[in-house]
């Protein structure tokens, strides 16, 4: 009898269960909310979500529901044949309006975006620069490429600088990072960045996805925040975070978005998102513009959990935003304290390799507008107990 050609499957498995790497899929019953209900389980205070002004649970509904009665739901193709509907549009058009550039464009999800727009820029006679922290989406889309890849240490502009004086000779340089790093809580240096980009003649390309909608005078990110929006030459955001629904985007001039529907693979060969999330990717652009105390307080309130964590001895790292890591070190660790505070009732993820270095586990507190001053409390005495 022939062997399992799956069997290696169980030993590593069993590997990853060793180290404390294994992953399990978890079911939660209602909507995304900072009170969850997980399958058989109490209810949990939620600081594990992406819903940072908390819109996705209701706040979106209605205009869902009123785009369901006008357009039903599959979109049924691409976007270049017959899926990209009156409500896709509306949304890009507003998206570019927001961003203040000239147009924008959908993708079926931020990490199709980043990807696919990489591949679509850079080919095998190039060479892209990434910040080593960079989502797993822009390290798939460096692969994608083809290019000839630098990587330089987390924030390093020093390091960055040296790879491009080092590398002439290539057809195009492309520097990508994300603004906000989604594990670390902190932020890219993007006015240096800015500056290399210009003097070396490289694109710069960014990724939003967790600062759009928090950061910024006009909620429109860390770009915004630092004043460099016009010497970007292509950001990526997402409207799964902070906007509440589903699907990315990426905006920017307008020849950079035809090209992008040509041959941005992700955009070309994917049935396009229902008009009902871009619906609610319309209303949450609303709230952002019309409710700032949103994010304001949020930010507010991750710099005083931050302050009281670290007064307690916990290192929060260089965070600044509304994600807050806990480093522990040791994977098993992460595992120990996120099953201590899930008996507390507090679900606040564990976050390890690969999503995170070796030996730089740690706990990932994501706030929400929507936290209460009682849950927050609640989440401050369950570490105190624990650091005692």
């Amino acid at each position: 009898m022939a062997s399992d050609p799956l069997d290696w499957i169980d030993d590593k498995l069993a590997t990853l269960e060793r180290s404390g790497l294994r992953r399990r899929l978890a079911t939660r019953l209602g909507p995304q909310r900072v009170l969850l209900e997980p399958r058989d389980e109490r209810p949990l205070v939620n600081f594990g979500s992406n819903d940072y002004l908390g819109l996705a649970a209701q706040r979106l509904g209605t205009a869902v529901r009123r785009s369901l009665d006008q357009t039903g739901w599959g979109s049924g193709a691409s976007p270049l044949v017959t899926g990209r509907g009156e409500w896709h549009a509306r949304l890009e058009r507003e998206l570019a309006v927001f961003e203040g550039t000239a147009a924008a464009l959908l993708f079926p999800s931020g990490f199709a975006a980043n990807f696919s727009t990489l591949a679509a820029l850079i080919g095998p006679r190039d060479a892209v620069f990434g910040d080593a922290r960079n989502h797993a989406s822009i390290l798939d889309g460096c692969r994608l490429s083809g290019a000839r890849w630098f990587t330089y240490p987390h924030g390093d502009a020093a390091a960055l600088s040296r790879q491009l004086e080092q590398s002439p000779g290539f057809r195009r340089r492309l520097i990508v990072t994300d603004t906000l790093f989604s594990m670390d809580g902190d932020l890219a240096p993007l006015a240096e960045l800015a500056e290399l980009a210009e003097r070396f003649g490289a694109m710069l390309m960014v990724d939003e996805a967790h600062a759009t909608g928090v950061f910024g005078a006009g909620g429109r990110g860390v770009c915004e925040a630092s004043g460099v929006e016009r010497a970007v030459h292509v950001r990526v955001g997402t409207l799964s975070k902070a906007l509440g629904s589903i699907g990315g985007f990426v905006v920017g001039e307008a020849r950079l978005i035809e090209w992008l529907a040509n041959r941005a693979r992700a955009y070309v060969f994917s049935t396009a998102s229902p008009e009902a999330a871009a619906a609610a990717g319309l209303e949450a652009l609303k709230v952002v513009q019309e409710e700032p105390q949103r994010r304001q307080g949020l930010l507010q309130r991750a710099a005083e959990l931050r302050q009281r964590l670290q007064d307690q001895g916990w290192s929060t790292g260089e965070s600044v935003s509304q994600i807050v890591p806990v480093i522990v070190g040791r994977a098993s660790a992460a595992v120990e304290t996120a099953a201590a505070l899930r008996r507390r009732g507090l679900l606040v993820p564990a976050i390890r390799p690969p999503s995170v270095p070796r030996g730089r586990a740690l706990l990932r507190i994501s706030l929400s507008s929507a936290h209460t001053p009682q849950q927050i409390e609640q989440l401050v005495a369950a570490f105190r107990e624990l650091r005692a």
